[in-house]
Parts: C-alpha cells; structure tokens; sequence
C-alpha cells in the first residue's frame, strides 16, 4: 500500500466520469421495479457492484472503479431505495429478495458468472449472493466487511463505537427516552414506521447522521445532513433489515455457510480505523479461506470515498484485468 495515497483525494485515484450505455428499470412482479445501469464495455467482463446500507443506492462514483475498456459494469438500486420503487418501502423487501433480483437481473442481461464488488452492506450481500449461487460468481471483491451478526449490531447501536465518539453517540440517544434507550433498533423503529412523514423523516435523519459521521477518518464529527427522503429511506430500510436480523436463519450464517465459496478468489479491504465495521469480521471472514487476500489499509476507516480504500480498490480490480 502506498503510503502517500492519504495525502490526495480519492477521485484521484478513480477512472473518468463515465455516461451508462445502458439504463432500464425491470419489473419484479411482486410490486416493486428496480433500476439497472450498465457501462463499460458491453462486451467486457461483467462486475455487479453491490452499494451498501441497506438503502444507500448507487451514485456515479460508483462507475469508476473500473477500466471501462476491459469491465462491463453492471450497477442497481435496492429495493425501496435510489431510483427504484416504492420509495423507502419494506413490503416485500427482504434479503432473499434481493437475492432474487440480483438473479433475475442476471438472466435478463444473459450473462452466465460475474464478480461480485460491494463494501459494507454490499459485501454482506455478495456474500449471501455468493453462498446461494456459487457457480454464478466468478470472484469477490469486498470492502468493510459487515457480516451481519448480533455482535457488529450490538457496536455500532449498543454503545460500543460511541465509547470512542461519546458526543456523538449522545446525539444519536437524545431523542430516545431513557427507558427505551436498552434497544435502540426497536426505539428508532417505533418512530420510523409512525405513519407520521414529518416524525419519519426527522429520526431518519438522525439516524444517518450517526452513521455518517463515523464513516471516515477525515472527519471528527458530524457532517452535512442527508436530504429528508434520502435520509428517511436509507433508516427505514437499514433498521428494517436489522431488527430481522438480514432475514437470516441465525446469527453467524454467513461465517456458517462459508465452506460453499472457498474455491472462489476473494479480495478484502478493510480500513484499519473502520469504526462502523471493524476489522475483525474481516479478519474472521479470510482466516482459513485459502483463495482470500485480506489487505488492510492503515490510515482509513470505513467509506468508500478514502483515499487509501478508493486506492486499493482500484488495484484489485485492475490486477484482475488479465
């Protein structure tokens, strides 16, 4: 890893801004219709980019990790998030859904096995991805690994990373009255699904805010605020999926199940200062996975926007060119 990547910024490191050749919005049958872009090369090697959250949707930067004349890069939004509809919905939005729809997705381009690239809640869902149908993925390339166990939960909303940001933390808790303050995912749950919009969208916000904050090593406190409906969908989907525990049949499911992906190739990136997922679920993710390269960057934390993880990304996917 370079040392001196820290000191540029992360577009720096990224390809040019590129237009989709490609931009359509498939209809699941089941009352929501998800937006699917492509760019690159049409006739290069797929990636499906997986963005986090749950309910934090694409952006065009999200193009730009890779060589556009060597990857066929395919980009959607979640359910109930981004430019996918109903907006900031749960009915019907479940991981297993969403597995699903990476599928259909799949089979409506007539690509047969792609690399699976996401970080945070994007690498949780290449994963299950992977576990489900492990002849459809060529490779995995993950960032801020989050496992989607009761104990990354019980850091990031029971106390534990705002050990180290108290100020910050007491933010989050301000708005929750003491008695409820044991479980806070089912506290902000109880307002988030109010019905009320206003009430809705001003815990969404705080919400993210906590989130936000954390998410890089460049910045010590609180950031700009998300807009209402962004911040709104992105903590309803995000504390849906967690109250259900990812839908998932246990707590360690994916650690579990990783016996069915070793014979693919991982890359794992990981911020050495993530304080939204720390380091060690990657550090148990590639232990005993003989195909795994765990690199861990020094100066970075958890966003995608780090110089050093931006960097980093970029190296694993060009290393994959040949």
């Amino acid at each position: 890893m370079d040392h001196r990547s820290g000191q540029k910024r992360a577009v720096e490191f990224l390809y040019p801004p590129i237009d989709p050749f490609d931009q359509r919005v498939i209809d699941m049958g089941d009352g929501h219709r998800i937006y699917v872009e492509q760019c690159g090369n049409p006739q290069g090697r797929p990636v499906l980019v997986l963005h986090g959250g749950p309910g934090g949707g694409c952006s065009p930067a999200m193009r730009r990790y890779f060589d556009p004349a060597i990857y066929r890069v395919i980009l959607f939004d979640q359910r109930g998030c981004g430019r996918s509809r109903p907006h900031a919905s749960v009915e019907a939005n479940t991981t297993w859904a969403l597995v699903s729809d990476i599928e259909r997705i799949r089979e409506t381009l007539g690509i047969d096995r792609w690399i699976c690239f996401g970080g945070s809640w994007g690498a949780t869902l290449a994963l299950i991805y992977a576990i489900s149908h492990p002849e459809r993925v060529q490779g995995l390339v993950l960032r801020g690994v989050f496992l989607m166990t009761q104990a990354e939960l019980d850091w990031f909303y029971g106390g534990g990373a705002g050990a180290f940001f108290p100020d910050l933390w007491a933010r989050f808790t301000a708005p929750i009255p003491e008695a409820e303050r044991g479980d806070l995912i089912a506290a902000y749950r109880r307002r988030l699904f109010s019905g009320d919009y206003m009430e809705e969208s001003r815990y969404g916000r705080t919400w993210s805010n906590w989130e936000n904050a954390l998410a890089s090593v460049s910045h010590d406190g609180p950031m700009g605020e998300s807009p209402s409906d962004y911040a709104r969908a992105f903590a309803r989907l995000e504390n849906h999926y967690f109250a259900n525990a990812g839908f998932l049949e246990h707590d360690g499911w994916i650690l579990a199940n990783r016996g069915r992906i070793e014979h693919i190739p991982a890359y794992i990136v990981q911020g050495r200062y993530d304080m939204i997922c720390p380091p060690t679920s990657a550090w148990k993710l590639a232990q005993g996975w003989p195909q795994a390269e765990l690199r861990i960057v020094p100066l970075a934390g958890h966003a995608l926007s780090e110089p050093g993880i931006s960097a980093e990304l970029v190296r694993v996917m060009d290393g994959l060119r040949g």
